[in-house]
């Protein structure tokens, strides 16, 4: 593991207890404190959370056997992405929060960071 990378499996092993942490209580404590429809929106932003974590993991792999130019950028965008998209969902259903314009844009990264790995992998040596 490369030094530089360090703080990139951080984040991956938080994104990924914060996920497993928020999936367990829109399960098994949500459903009395809010509506179901909330409750759907948490899941909503467990699961894009969870594979953006997992492909997050895997460029983390990926840099193990040999950095390429673009893979910080895909994980940056995947981290702000997963930021802005699933914790404006978060936001808007545990605490009630709506931030507008910022789940879309949160896509638009997410989308952006799959179109980045597309272009990492095609000019990767």
């Amino acid at each position: 593991m490369q030094r530089a990378d360090k703080p990139w499996w951080c984040l991956v092993a938080l994104s990924g207890a914060l996920m497993v942490i928020l999936g367990a209580y829109a399960a098994h404590g949500l459903a009395s404190r809010t509506s179901a429809a909330m409750v759907d929106i948490v899941e909503t932003g467990v699961r894009y959370q969870a594979w953006h974590t997992l492909a997050m993991l895997a460029v983390l792999v990926w840099r193990s056997q040999g950095p390429q130019p673009g893979q910080q950028i895909v994980l940056g965008l995947w981290a702000v992405g997963i930021t802005a998209f699933s914790g404006s969902l978060y936001l808007m259903a545990l605490v009630g929060l709506s931030v507008g314009i910022v789940t879309p844009i949160g896509g638009l990264l997410l989308m952006a960071g799959w179109l980045g790995l597309a272009v990492t992998a095609l000019l990767s040596r």
